[in-house]
């Protein structure tokens, strides 16, 4: 089987963090984003992975050509010379997607989830058609494209509505799919959307269904997502793999930590946090629902909430960072500063209050 991961551009949501790397090789859960998806792949039977970049490629094939001794699978890079939607990328690939008559799976790199890969294309070879969207329940349909199914034949889609104002239905296309290779014959080569163009006639053809995802989804493409992300993984963690969690008497709740991190057993961690390689914390620390990313320093008796600390940035003593806060690589946060959802671009020292939702260039 084959699989294409849509990597898309410049990741501006993710900013400052995207500003030194790629975002597919931002760590989520103390690894690379895009690992936890090419694990999950490579697990379901997928031997060719197809990454559609148009931004700064030779950073992510240096990074994961490693991974394809170490999964099996071979893995390539389909390179954009204008972004081209999320229906394009995939007519680019279209000598490895169609290289045999399996189906194959395309994913956005932002989604987090259990990815039931396998599931899905057991799903989708037992119904006989097309294409397959995996969709998630939402609480909030109304802000949301929203599947409605055929009444008569079960998850087949019959429409689909965009942002109801009356309800029709709380499943929502999850980023998730699987395809026959004959749809790429109605894709053209220019910047397509999948959504809007393709499935369109998948559905008129009565040839798209749904598959429902159990378990925790989030795109984690923004920083409040990408933290509300990181609670629904460590809970699903907990659940499935409780030994990966951190335990002490200064761990509260779910609490993942790289083993060469130093914590100060004064220290309080936790719950939802994640301590990445080689982050020291010091004495008197609170630290919960955040991020530490590697060689970062959070000195005594800083206040940390709601945050994600970027790779080799200091927090310093008594300071106090709150509110979706993000520092991007090698900041100084000076002793006693005040920072409430600010963004804080690279190499930048800070040594007066930041006001909410500010940005510091």
């Amino acid at each position: 089987m084959k699989g294409l991961i849509l990597v898309g551009g410049y990741g501006t949501r993710l900013r400052p963090l995207t500003l030194t790397v790629p975002k597919p090789l931002v760590e989520f859960g103390n690894r690379p984003m895009i690992l936890h998806q090419i694990e999950a792949l490579a697990a379901a039977g997928v031997t060719d992975i197809v990454l559609a970049v148009n931004y700064r490629p030779e950073v992510m094939v240096e990074t994961l050509k490693k991974y394809e001794d170490e999964f099996g699978v071979s893995i390539t890079f389909s390179v954009e010379t204008e972004p081209l939607g999320t229906a394009g990328p995939l007519k680019l690939a279209e000598s490895v997607l169609k290289k045999d008559n399996s189906p194959f799976f395309v994913l956005n790199s932002d989604v987090i989830c259990d990815y039931p890969f396998k599931e899905l294309a057991d799903f989708h070879q037992a119904h006989g058609g097309k294409g397959t969207i995996v969709a998630t329940k939402v609480d909030e349909p109304s802000k949301y494209g929203v599947i409605v199914h055929d009444i008569a034949t079960p998850n087949l889609i019959d429409r689909f509505v965009e942002k109801p104002v009356e309800f029709v239905g709380n499943r929502i296309n999850a980023g998730l799919y699987i395809l026959n290779p004959e749809v790429i014959d109605l894709i053209d080569l220019k910047p397509t959307s999948i959504e809007k163009e393709t499935f369109p006639i998948l559905v008129e053809q009565k040839s798209l269904y749904s598959f429902d995802l159990e378990g925790y989804w989030m795109d984690v493409g923004q920083p409040k997502d990408f933290l509300s992300g990181t609670v629904l993984y460590l809970n699903s963690l907990s659940k499935r793999d409780p030994a990966k969690l951190a335990k002490g008497e200064n761990i509260v709740g779910n609490v993942l930590v790289d083993p060469t991190a130093k914590i100060s057993p004064t220290a309080k961690v936790g719950p939802d946090v994640v301590i990445g390689p080689n982050v020291v914390i010091g004495d008197g620390v609170r630290i919960t629902r955040s991020v530490a990313l590697s060689n970062s320093h959070i000195k005594d008796h800083a206040l940390v909430k709601s945050t994600i600390i970027g790779w080799n940035s200091t927090v310093g003593k008594w300071a106090r960072l709150e509110g979706v806060t993000v520092l991007g690589d090698d900041v100084e946060v000076k002793d006693e500063i005040y920072i409430n959802g600010g963004k804080v671009l690279p190499h930048k020292s800070i040594s007066v209050n930041v006001p909410k939702e500010a940005i510091i260039m």
